[in-house]
């Protein structure tokens, strides 16, 4: 009897040691997606007005993408890029549902494209489930209401996944989200979408590997500030800024020209807040050196708005903001920390989309890549190693509809270094080298009208393998 025990203690013992190692072996993924959080928010990005102390702390200890992009500058076609791994174009999303309808007589009419993800679609949680994945999401959705929310798309937990873009009952309780049941104790509701994340993490399956996708509406309008953080920033604003800001002209809207907004940068602190607790978390359940962790937003800071209409955030040294497809628009802060992959501090220059997260977490889960699901998606492991290069020349986006930044239909290319907009309300487009102009300032289209001609057939030719549709004129 007692050598039974034995055994049977020594059988447990390793079955839980081999349980611990293919959990180990499994990596689990932490994902935090900012809404609206522009590339110059963020401290280690350039910021001097706003703090980020665990972001920054996050990006020193994986790596830092400086050129990364967002394949649209509006929130529902990228996170469709997100959860696929394809081009906005591809699953004909490219304007955010249901899209802006407002503008009075526009030249183009407006083009119709999908309310919601399509459920033939296969997300990256439901690659993750089937391979054995517990995948937990809460926050913003914005992929399409009942029918097609998170649990329809490989999700087994959804809290706050809607079909609204921005917090139906603004960021203090009472939520008035039907997928988040208010509490009693609830206040700020990134401090509550941050709760509901670490008690996933407590009371997650032990024996299995899991996806926690943290969609933060944070810092989408309305802009209502953080009251644990706005103090703090209405003094430093106070004490830093003695005159007001002009603001920079853009085509028929007006951009933000510098970070001075308390309000704004209490909405930045509370992501901040929040991605250092689950960090902490990560860190007091031994789990950091297992997970990794992705860092990135789904589109530009909202930098630019139609005349007489002031914007929350300054994108500078890019150029304009949500809405457009300058820089400002499109390139996003994003970080990866993959353990036993990144090193310390690294920095990637190499650039990369939203659609490439898709393939990249399918190897880093030692799992096959799927080119037919994720068409538009590179792994980015070579970078993430250090260990080689993206064989791809070309970055695109279609935006073919108005929106209320004072945007108009367009498109842009980035080939290398260079980058073309094309403006069709204008019937023109610009040229930049984003080597020596980052802000795209100096349109080169006159100086380069070789290069211009090239990358504009370039954009034709991928629009019209795409099946992208163009703009029509208004009847």
């Amino acid at each position: 009897m007692r050598i039974l025990l034995v055994l049977f203690i020594s059988l447990a013992w390793v079955c839980d040691a081999v349980a611990d190692e293919l959990d180990r072996s499994a990596p689990n993924f932490v994902f935090f997606l900012v809404d609206d959080l522009g590339w110059a928010d963020v401290a280690c990005f350039g910021s001097t007005f706003h703090e980020t102390p665990n972001i920054d702390r996050l990006a020193a200890s994986g790596m830092k993408f400086t050129n990364a992009y967002a394949a649209s500058p509006v929130c529902s076609p990228t996170r469709a890029s997100i959860m696929t791994g394809k081009h906005p174009v591809r699953v004909d999303i490219t304007d955010w549902i249901p899209g802006n309808r407002q503008r009075k007589n526009p030249k183009f009419a407006h083009i119709d494209d999908r309310d919601s993800l399509a459920l033939e679609e296969v997300t990256i949680a439901e690659a993750l489930k089937d391979n054995g994945y517990q995948t937990f999401f809460a926050g913003k959705w914005h992929l399409g209401n009942d029918g097609s929310l998170p649990t329809d798309q490989g999700f087994d937990i959804n809290l706050g996944g809607i079909e609204k873009g921005s917090p139906p009952g603004g960021y203090y309780a009472p939520f008035k989200n039907r997928k988040l049941v208010d509490r009693k104790e609830d206040n700020y509701l990134t401090d509550r979408l941050t709760d509901e994340s670490i008690s996933f993490l407590e009371s997650r399956k032990k024996d299995q590997p899991f996806l926690l996708f943290l969609s933060y509406y944070n810092v989408h309008t309305p802009i209502q500030p953080y009251k644990k953080r706005i103090d703090h920033f209405r003094a430093k604003a106070k004490t830093k800024f003695k005159d007001k800001s002009a603001p920079i002209v853009e085509h028929d809207g007006q951009s933000r020209s510098r970070q001075d907004y308390p309000a704004y940068a209490s909405m930045v602190a509370a992501v901040d807040d929040s991605v250092g607790r689950i960090l902490d978390q990560l860190d007091k359940l031994d789990l950091s050196d297992n997970t990794v962790v992705c860092f990135f937003s789904d589109n530009g800071g909202l930098c630019t708005l139609h005349k007489n209409r002031v914007a929350p955030t300054c994108n500078a040294p890019l150029r304009s903001g949500k809405g457009w497809l300058y820089e400002g628009g499109i390139r996003s802060p994003m970080i990866v920390r993959a353990p036993g992959v990144t090193k310390m501090d690294s920095v990637c220059e190499v650039p990369v989309s939203s659609t490439d997260f898709f393939p990249t977490m399918l190897e880093l889960a030692g799992l096959e890549a799927k080119p037919d699901l994720h068409a538009d998606g590179l792994s980015l492991v070579s970078l993430l190693e250090e260990s080689g290069d993206l064989d791809r020349d070309s970055l695109y986006w279609h935006y073919p509809h108005y929106h209320g930044s004072a945007w108009t239909p367009g498109a842009a290319i980035r080939d290398g270094d260079w980058k073309l907009i094309e403006f069709y309300e204008y019937e023109n487009f610009e040229l930049y080298n984003l080597g020596s102009d980052i802000g795209e300032q100096n349109n080169l289209v006159d100086a380069n009208p070789e290069k211009a001609k090239e990358l504009r057939e370039k954009l034709r030719s991928w629009q019209i393998e795409m099946n992208a549709k163009m703009p029509v004129l208004q009847k």
